[in-house]
């Protein structure tokens, strides 16, 4: 009997060196699922399965025997994926021959295999909430200052692991703290060129702008929105817990109807879930920051998971394009 194929990662399934048609084993998360119907009125799936290392899609028609099963493990879930390689217009997308979905009992019996599985940013997670603290500590003015210390007192620990996003940027864990580190970052340098911008209200801005999102997503392996994030969003989310600690450390009514407008026009334009057009000096710079620390985030995980041997990246949604992922030549290799 032969032996069973060793497990490889996403990054080993992209590589050149696995030829079309060979087949493949791994341990994969069901990042994405969706049931849609093709034009024959038949079922199917859309999947992105995934690993620390990067993601792919690939589709499961109705007639698979694999149907039922990953559609009733849905998202979330670890499978055991067994499949041979292949390709839809340029892109990875191969032909699953088994899955099996792995019990938490058999998560824990492999030691490091969750971790595996969860993507993590570059910055040490540690580090980063130990710098989050001095941003907070940097706000002078005591009541705003005591309004972003009390919703982090709040949601702080959930803060800390917490995606940015499903999908578009920063979708891991500690991404939603090091988007807003990054945002932080470009305030703080900035902030000289704009002397029309109150420093204090700005930076409370920042630190708070996507804390809805600790209610909006839930998932420990694959990011999905909770009942609350669907009827309401982050956008509603993270104004509430705003007005509750303003008014709970008696901030002005002024600062605090600013502070508000922040959070509630911060995505920029209502079709991107902004609940306003930002209208203040500080709403404008904070959506300008978070626009740019977004896109920047998309370009560095791009970079993070490049195929060595490809010199664009797959199409990035958020960017409308693909990138281009290989370093610039030096100077002694142009000449």
């Amino acid at each position: 009997m032969a032996d069973a194929p060793a497990f490889l990662t996403v990054r080993e399934l992209k590589s050149p060196e696995l030829n079309p048609g060979a087949p493949f084993a791994a341990v994969l998360v069901i990042k994405k699922l969706q049931v849609k119907t093709a034009s024959n009125g038949n079922p199917f799936l859309s999947l992105e399965l995934g690993d620390r290392g990067g993601s792919f899609s690939c589709t499961v028609f109705g007639d698979s025997p694999l149907f039922d099963p990953i559609k009733t493990a849905g998202e979330g879930s670890v499978l055991r994926v067994e499949g041979r390689n292949d390709s839809y217009q340029g892109r990875f997308s191969p032909k699953l021959t088994k899955v099996v979905a792995l019990t938490e009992e058999e998560l824990a019996a492999e030691p490091g295999l969750v971790d595996a599985l969860v993507e993590l940013p570059p910055e040490n997670g540690a580090e980063l909430w130990a710098e989050f603290q001095t941003f907070i500590d940097g706000i002078k003015h005591d009541e705003l200052r005591m309004t972003v210390r009390g919703v982090f007192e709040e949601i702080g620990e959930v803060f800390r692991y917490a995606p940015a996003a499903v999908s578009m940027h920063h979708a891991y864990r500690h991404g939603l703290l090091e988007h807003t580190i990054h945002m932080a970052r470009a305030c703080r340098a900035l902030l000289p060129l704009y002397p029309e911008v109150d420093a204090d209200l700005a930076m409370a801005g920042i630190l708070l702008h996507d804390t809805g999102k600790t209610i909006e997503y839930e998932g420990t392996l694959a990011t999905r929105r909770s009942r609350r994030g669907i009827l309401q969003g982050h956008v509603v989310l993270g104004y509430q817990l705003a007005r509750k600690h303003g008014i709970k450390a008696r901030l002005d009514p002024d600062r605090l109807e600013r502070l508000e407008h922040i959070i509630l026009s911060h995505q920029g334009e209502p079709e991107w879930g902004a609940a306003v057009y930002a209208a203040t000096p500080e709403a404008v710079f904070v959506s300008m920051i978070d626009n740019l620390d977004a896109k920047m985030g998309m370009v560095q995980r791009a970079l993070r998971q490049a195929d060595p041997a490809s010199e664009f990246s797959e199409r990035l949604p958020g960017l409308c394009t693909v990138l281009l992922t290989t370093p610039i030549a030096s100077s002694d290799e142009r000449r």
